[in-house]
């Protein structure tokens, strides 16, 4: 950090000024260091851990400065320890900064009593200047733990934003692989049966459908690697085809209106609506009929055959729900009278006026 510098600035100053010996030098340097450390453990969150070592050194140090060297400046690093060290306790805050205060002016009180300093200039030397300056270091920290309690809030709270970006990516990534592979193994599972029944009666057509099987898998493959690489669009025209062909392929009627050309905003999600709802009704009715009307801003799809009992979880639909939803749309599905209906809609794509 760019304040660390500094006092390694103020603390070499203070050596080189004021020690006048070997020993005076070496005692002094060991305020700094310990300064220094609880610096460096306090950016980091564990400032306790050289807490009670650095106090007593930075301690030992005024106290050695005051009363045997002479050296009025010997607090620096009891000013920089202590101040980092007691807005960090969980409680009696207030009674140790008085109790920091008190000892750093009682060891520069013995001071002038042992050597008789001239009252008013040792009282603002030895007493005034060091507790006033640790009193003022010390007030300046409490406001500055609390800063720093909102910044490490403000990163904890990125942090975890983070974390649930990964997992709603994580949980797109695997609707988007069961949109590809699961509908593609029921589709396959259909055309096996289909092909099992008229390989003896007609072979030309049970060929046909095996190769269409083959391409199936293949364009899944395609898919599942467009999606590895985040390059997958679902195409609603080609959705919409696809649906159809898979209906007709099962014996279903299908119809399909269009009241307007749907918005490009809304086209993809759309598309995974219909491919959803296609494999739930091949997996889960027996339908008969199956009508899908499009219109600028959702899609319709209602078929009959629906159990009488209410069907399983849909899981993929309530995944698909939660899209729609962040996209400002709405999934509505509906069982009622043999009938089920599932409709997808984006009303901020309407037309204005339209209702």
């Amino acid at each position: 950090m760019m304040i660390s510098p500094l006092l390694v600035a103020v603390g070499v100053l203070i050596v080189v000024r004021d020690a006048r010996s070997w020993l005076d030098a070496f005692i002094l340097a060991l305020g700094v260091v310990a300064a220094l450390l609880t610096f460096e453990r306090w950016t980091a969150n564990d400032v306790f851990r050289l807490a009670v070592p650095c106090l007593l050194v930075s301690a030992g140090v005024w106290v050695y400065g005051a009363l045997v060297a002479g050296t009025g400046t010997a607090f620096y690093g009891l000013s920089l320890v202590g101040p980092h060290i007691i807005p960090q306790l969980s409680r009696l805050r207030g009674l140790a900064a008085v109790g920091l205060v008190a000892f750093v002016a009682a060891v520069g009180a013995t001071r002038m009593l042992l050597v008789h300093e001239d009252l008013p200039e040792g009282l603002i030397n030895w007493v005034v200047l060091p507790a006033g300056i640790t009193a003022v270091v010390t007030g300046l920290m409490f406001p500055n733990k609390r800063f720093y309690g909102v910044v490490k809030d403000l990163e904890e709270a990125r942090d975890r934003e983070a974390e649930l970006a990964v997992v709603r990516e994580r949980m797109r990534f695997a609707s988007d692989l069961h949109d590809i592979q699961g509908h593609t193994l029921h589709v396959v599972k259909l055309k096996i049966s289909l092909a099992q029944k008229l390989v003896r009666t007609d072979a030309d057509r049970a060929e046909e459908e095996l190769r269409e099987i083959h391409a199936l898998v293949a364009d899944t493959i395609a898919q599942t690697k467009e999606l590895a690489y985040a390059q997958r669009r679902l195409n609603l025209s080609a959705e919409l085809e696809n649906a159809k062909n898979l209906f007709e392929a099962a014996g279903i009627d299908v119809r399909v209106d269009r009241e307007a050309e749907v918005d490009a905003q809304a086209s993809e999600l759309l598309g995974q609506v219909l491919r959803e709802t296609t494999t739930n009704i091949l997996r889960h009715a027996q339908a008969g009929q199956v009508r899908i009307t499009l219109s600028k801003s959702g899609i319709t799809i209602l078929n009959d055959g629906a159990p009488d009992a209410p069907l399983p979880e849909l899981s993929g639909l309530s995944t698909l729900r939660e899209r729609v939803a962040g996209d400002g749309g709405e999934l509505t599905v509906e069982q009622k009278d043999g009938t089920f209906l599932t409709a997808a809609a984006f009303p901020h794509l309407r037309p204005q006026g339209a209702r």
